[in-house]
């Protein structure tokens, strides 16, 4: 049976059919995608040359109230794409010198993904990288085995209470928690190329959020207990949007900077290895400009 007619990809388990409607993530049974680029500010390790050849999806499970792509995962701004034209977006970025293919919200497409890449893995040469939301399931992850290089998960919260809050999500952490303890184990420890490039392995992206610095810390327990050997990028990026509601008043605010410093302190003293941000990086002028190129 197709998976797209009874939908079970996430933990949402819609169970619909998105041949006929679209799921809690906006999707329906094509394939659709808002970006395909060269995306020069990732990690170091991940844009560490050319830049992460990074193909954005449109639609998403989790529908943050805060999402700073909101016009593709809230608003289902987007491209239809066969599977067979998702490989040759992968093979136009392999050709402009991308240092991998980064896969950006791909949960609700996985099958099509799959698909195709036994198309043209084979002749990439590059590793390719799952970017997703954290809110996986176990078997969906098991299904790309030997497909994903690189895994890359936020762990976005760690009380059921934060992320039913922000996402609709109680059980947000129970899931992450699972799919990123699969994602170490298919991978194993990080390998690094010659140049310093992530070609296998799994970075964690946490963002700190304002107000929620003690569930920060939550996590990064969790990380040190748990999966000590990932690498961790601890993100100061948060903007707080326009769009969002008046009832989150408590984040339409910038983060401040003993928020975001104490949460790597904390990180640091639990050992954690990873990547820092400048509060530089904040502002909707890093927002991508999901305008359809490359597709």
């Amino acid at each position: 049976m197709n998976i797209y007619e009874n939908c079970n990809l996430c933990p949402r388990r819609c169970g619909i059919n998105r041949h006929e409607k679209k799921g809690f993530c906006g999707a329906g049974a094509e394939i659709l995608s808002a970006k395909a680029t060269l995306h020069q500010w990732e990690e170091p390790c991940i844009s560490y040359r050319n830049g992460a050849g990074t193909v954005f999806f449109s639609g998403c499970n989790l529908h943050c109230c805060y999402c700073q792509n909101n016009k593709i995962s809230n608003e289902f701004f987007g491209k239809a794409l066969t599977y067979r034209q998702l490989a040759e977006v992968f093979l136009k970025l392999r050709d402009k010198g991308a240092d991998n293919i980064e896969l950006v919200t791909p949960t609700h497409f996985v099958p099509d993904i799959i698909k195709a890449l036994d198309v043209v893995k084979h002749r990439l040469e590059i590793p390719v990288i799952y970017n997703t939301g954290g809110y996986e399931l176990t078997e969906t992850i098991r299904m790309l085995k030997g497909y994903i290089d690189v895994y890359m998960p936020d762990i976005k919260y760690f009380s059921p209470e934060v992320s039913a809050r922000y996402s609709k999500a109680p059980d947000y952490f129970e899931y992450a928690s699972r799919a990123v303890i699969e994602m170490t184990k298919q991978t194993g420890k990080n390998i690094f190329n010659e140049k310093g490039g992530l070609i296998k392995g799994v970075l964690i992206r946490h963002l700190v959020l304002p107000s929620q610095r003690h569930d920060s810390m939550k996590i990064m327990e969790w990380i040190a207990e748990n999966v000590p050997d990932v690498l961790v990028s601890i993100m100061n990026q948060y903007t707080p949007f326009d769009f969002i509601d008046e009832k989150y008043s408590e984040i339409k605010r910038c983060l401040t900077k003993m928020e975001y410093n104490s949460v790597v302190r904390y990180a640091e003293n639990l050992g954690i290895n990873g990547y820092t941000q400048q509060s530089s990086a904040v502002g909707e002028q890093y927002v991508p400009d999901f305008d359809l190129s490359g597709l």
